[in-house]
């Protein structure tokens, strides 16, 4: 973020969007340092069922033990370092056992069996752990972090479990789930979603339904940032229809059956408090100049086993706002890649971007 000299704040240089060695530094100064999103528990509901969470060159399983404790492994063997995942999900036996020369780890990462080491002087199984990441859960999510010395989790996250309590996120389940490949730096997918300067233009139906100026922050500095839009009929709901598809979430009362919640958690996750569902996206760096994003369709239970429930309204309408976004991100990451592109000012309407561009900048220094 730079600032001229009637001290507005304007947008990054184009570099930060494009340059290798900038992605790089993200790598290295924000994807390996903070608590970074990776799925959600209902993934991996069994002991033993898991999938690989892939982040730059390193793979990462994640998986639940016989004790039900979600854990974080690197995929590779102690012995020699192959890997030990043929698929990127699935579900182990009783161990997690390596293809090339059989070493086999319990599901919480001790070394259980390693056949003919007994000859070799000095070996002990214990010596040799899978390498763990740090790994925590809440409200339903899973993140990661693969820092030594993480910020302690539970103190990270609880102003988020409390703000978004009334939602119930960790009961609810998955009703449908898509992805998306874009060619756009992450950093654009995020400004996209934190401002809704453009919903005039990008989102007629979106306007329609939720106004873009009947909007404000309730979290706006950290790594936490957004707040609230008005739904503008009373009862209605963002879908193609203007109406719910399930009854409101059982916890909301007051303003919040009015509202939907849009925030940021930095660096990589994305969430949408509806009144009836919640919408997650995750996402995944691929270059620069590229990404994956990751949307789940989050109803209560109660709802989802009804047998006229029916998401459809809601993902053809998020779906389709989803691909305006997209496409317009990929403009916008077109032109910044310009010589001739320069920053520019932001609007009234766009200051949480300025408070996103510092929270990053903050984490790259």
């Amino acid at each position: 973020m730079t600032t001229p000299a009637n001290n507005q704040p304007t947008t990054l240089p184009g570099r930060y969007f494009t340059d290798q060695e900038i992605y790089g530094r993200e790598s290295e100064r924000i994807f390996s340092r903070e608590w970074i999103y990776v799925g959600r528990e209902s993934a991996i509901r069994e002991a033993g069922e898991y999938f690989v969470h892939i982040q730059d060159e390193e793979r990462i399983i994640i998986a639940r033990d016989l004790e039900g404790e979600v854990r974080a492994f690197y995929d590779l063997c102690r012995h020699r370092g192959t890997g030990l995942c043929s698929s990127d999900e699935g579900k182990f036996g009783k161990y997690i056992t390596c293809p090339y020369h059989a070493w086999s780890y319990s599901l919480d990462g001790e070394l259980a069996s390693a056949p003919n080491m007994e000859e070799t002087e000095g070996f002990q199984k214990a010596d040799y752990p899978l390498k763990a990441a740090h790994c925590g859960t809440v409200m339903g999510a899973i993140f990661i972090n693969l820092s030594d010395d993480p910020v302690d989790f539970d103190t990270h996250f609880s102003p988020l479990e409390k703000r978004f309590a009334s939602w119930g996120i960790g009961g609810l389940r998955t009703a449908h789930q898509v992805e998306y490949d874009v060619a756009a730096n992450w950093k654009l997918i995020v400004q996209n979603y934190s401002e809704c300067y453009h919903c005039p233009t990008v989102h007629p139906a979106l306007n329609e339904l939720s106004h873009f100026r009947a909007t404000a922050n309730d979290l706006e500095e950290g790594p936490f940032l957004g707040g609230p839009m008005e739904i503008s009929r009373p009862g209605g709901g963002m879908t193609t229809t203007g109406e719910r598809c399930a009854p409101h979430l059982p916890g909301l009362e007051g303003p919040d059956l009015q509202r939907a919640y849009y925030y940021f958690i930095f660096p990589n996750m994305l969430v949408s408090l509806q009144p009836d569902f919640v919408l997650v996206h995750r996402l995944v760096r691929n270059g620069p100049g590229r990404s994956l994003i990751a949307c789940e369709w989050l109803y209560h239970p109660d709802a989802i086993a009804e047998p006229d429930f029916d998401p459809g309204p809601a993902v053809q309408f998020w779906d389709e706002t989803n691909s305006q976004d997209w496409t317009i991100c990929e403009r916008s990451q077109a032109g910044v890649s310009s010589r001739a592109y320069t920053p520019g000012p932001y609007s009234s309407l766009e200051t949480m971007l300025a408070v996103i561009d510092r929270q990053y900048l903050q984490a790259m220094s």
